[in-house]
């Protein structure tokens, strides 16, 4: 007890040191240039929010933050929310009803349990029912980022915030100095430039998670994982899916032999397929109906179509180009260094609208980097390493690290081990292995090159990808080895134990046979 008593009253010693030097710290940067702010951070996103909370919180500055008032879906000047896409039309969400949507099929999937309904008996989905409770749990989110704000004493202005010069912003007519002011206004969904995309009906990812009525049959353009998660989501709530798509796989960009497997266990699923087409044009039927057109001369008539096919960061009409912001010309994303520090040296910017990674947990990684690095004893910058990622799909995907073409280029030689089996739920009879069959891929530098026996990637489709994948992004942060998982005892008995028991070699991709 004694001991833990000391233990106690040194780091009470240490948490009031630390207090006492970031509020010097404060002290010293409000009295240096007699600004309003020390930080002043236009977006209330989940990178602003944590931006302005390290800033404020582990550094004493003085913290301002500009965020549209909340609504469900957004509009560039008039609507967004603290929590912004993630929370209120992203990630959360999406999360939610994807969730939901499984209930139809793991009631079907009991049958080969033995359990039945009556007969007769078919569960019902109230479709406005499920709507309301996504929209009342994100709006319940949305006031708990404002609680944190107001916990770490962050001015919170509610309007449309813009850049007037390196040290000015102005919100809603009132304007405010800072020693810094940080860029954090994500990413928008972008519209393809075709005949009759803002007809009623034609919807992006925002209006889609609050659609009034459950469509019968939906067209999702687009390939990348905004377009699979809700092609699969919908579909399970039982929308006909097309799913349409330029390229032959969806996913550009992921490992190969995850874009197979995701097509083979979408197509399983039963949703429709469209690969090498682009839209051509969408026209009204007269019957509320909408007509899709593809180059390929096909037709689909549907309810609604949603675009999937981008989004742009949200860099324009902010003040930043007269402010002397570097912006690249083509993707409108805000150029910073390693530091996240702009073109002009007092404004920095994170997030979606800097276009590195796009997700979440990067952009708070940025956000409590941009905070050492203004207030800090040294510069620090964000680490893009063996990033862990999801995908939502239906099954979903967990991927860390390099593809094997990447990883061959990059190494010179790589070992791939790789595993594909029906899950032990579906070994039963449920009738559905197929559409949930595993696959789990890991890249291993090859001997005789720098690296040897270093995992440098890991990839899996099925079941609890994302849970799995985090932990194996700790191990391969830790620069794990082959050896180092083939040493570990596995879960028995789990999907995950599958990654410590792949001791046969697929193959070995060379530099020179790998085709980006």
């Amino acid at each position: 007890l004694l001991g833990a008593s000391a233990v106690v009253g040194r780091r009470r010693q240490q948490f009031l040191r630390a207090n006492l030097t970031r509020r010097a710290a404060s002290t010293a940067a409000r009295a240096g240039g007699g600004y309003d702010y020390d930080l002043f951070t236009i977006g209330g996103g989940s990178g602003g929010v944590r931006g302005s909370r390290w800033a404020a919180n582990q550094f004493g500055a003085k913290v301002g933050l500009a965020e549209l008032p909340f609504e469900i879906v957004s509009s560039k000047f008039s609507a967004g929310g603290l929590g912004g896409t993630c929370v209120i039309r992203g990630c959360v969400p999406k999360k939610l009803l994807i969730y939901g949507s499984h209930f139809r099929e793991e009631i079907a999937d009991a049958a080969g349990y033995g359990w039945s309904l009556p007969d007769g008996a078919e569960p019902r989905l109230d479709w406005q029912a499920l709507i309301q409770a996504k929209n009342a749990e994100v709006t319940r989110l949305n006031g708990i980022y404002k609680k944190l704000l107001d916990g770490a004493s962050v001015d919170y202005h509610e309007g449309y915030g813009k850049v007037v010069d390196p040290h000015t912003v102005e919100v809603n007519g009132k304007r405010f100095t800072s020693k810094y002011i940080c860029v954090a206004t994500g990413s928008r969904a972008t519209k393809l430039a075709i005949l009759g995309v803002d007809l009623p009906g034609v919807v992006t990812s925002d209006e889609a998670l609050a659609l009034p009525k459950l469509p019968e049959k939906l067209v999702v353009v687009g390939g990348g994982y905004i377009a699979v998660e809700f092609a699969g989501y919908f579909h399970g709530y039982g929308t006909e899916v097309h799913l349409v798509y330029r390229a032959d796989l969806p996913l550009r960009g992921f490992d190969k032999d995850v874009r197979e497997h995701l097509a083979e266990t979408l197509k399983a699923k039963g949703i429709r397929l469209h690969p090498g087409v682009n839209p051509a044009a969408i026209e009204e039927t007269g019957d509320g109906k909408l007509r899709f057109k593809t180059d390929a001369g096909s037709e689909i008539v549907v309810d609604n179509v949603m675009l999937a096919t981008g989004r742009k960061p949200n860099s324009q009409d902010l003040g930043l180009e007269e402010a002397g912001v570097a912006m690249d010309p083509r993707s409108g994303k805000v150029i910073v260094d390693e530091h996240s520090r702009t073109s002009v040296d007092s404004i920095f910017a994170i997030g979606d609208v800097t276009d590195r990674i796009q997700l979440t947990p990067v952009a708070l990684m940025e956000g409590m980097a941009m905070a050492r690095t203004m207030f800090g004893d040294a510069p620090s910058k964000p680490d893009y390493e063996n990033v862990p990622s999801a995908v939502f799909s239906q099954p979903p995907i967990g991927t860390c690290g390099l593809s094997e073409e990447t990883a061959a280029k990059k190494y010179g030689s790589v070992d791939v081990y790789l595993a594909k089996f029906k899950p032990m739920k579906h070994t039963m009879p449920t009738g559905r292995g197929d559409e949930e069959k595993y696959l789990m891929k890991m890249i291993v530098v090859s001997d005789g090159f720098e690296g040897a026996g270093r995992v440098v990637g890991c990839h899996m489709v099925g079941a609890e990808a994302g849970e799995m994948m985090q932990g194996i992004g700790v191990a391969m942060k830790a620069g794990a080895t082959k050896a180092h998982f083939d040493s570990t005892v596995g879960i028995h008995p789990t999907a995950a134990e599958e990654w410590c028991t792949m001791r046969t070699k697929t193959r070995t991709t060379a530099a020179k046979n790998a085709a980006l």
